[in-house]
């Protein structure tokens, strides 16, 4: 049985991907070991891993990860709080599918899609 999903991202420099999620979002590191080339970080119950990608061109980077959340409110005001540049259409907003949703953008452009169904 299927028990859980950890996507994996490409990443550019890990000091820099380590310190927007851990600093910015508010992400931790997972587990007690440096992995050369990898990073893996946690909040609450999601996993997010890092592969070093130091050719990626941001600028056609298609990572996408949908992230579901139950207090998108106070989390989107955490993140502006923080300086946390929201993506420039990804405010807060309700979405025509009917979840509550906002956008950003991580160092390599991978886009982090946070969501809360309205229902």
């Amino acid at each position: 049985m299927l028990t859980n999903i950890n996507p994996k991202l490409p990443m550019r420099d890990k000091v820099a991907t380590k310190n927007f999620y851990i600093n910015k979002l508010g992400f931790q590191n997972l587990g007690n070991s440096d992995f050369d080339g990898y990073l893996m970080v946690e909040k609450d119950s999601v996993q997010i891993h890092f592969f070093e990608f130091k050719e990626l061109d941001p600028n056609t980077n298609y990572g996408q990860v949908y992230i579901r959340t139950n207090d998108i409110e106070n989390l989107y005001q955490s993140l502006l709080d923080a300086k946390v540049t929201i993506h420039p259409n990804g405010a807060l907003q309700i979405k025509p599918w009917g979840q509550k949703e906002f956008a950003l953008l991580d160092p390599d452009n991978n886009l982090l899609t946070f969501g809360q169904s309205e229902n």
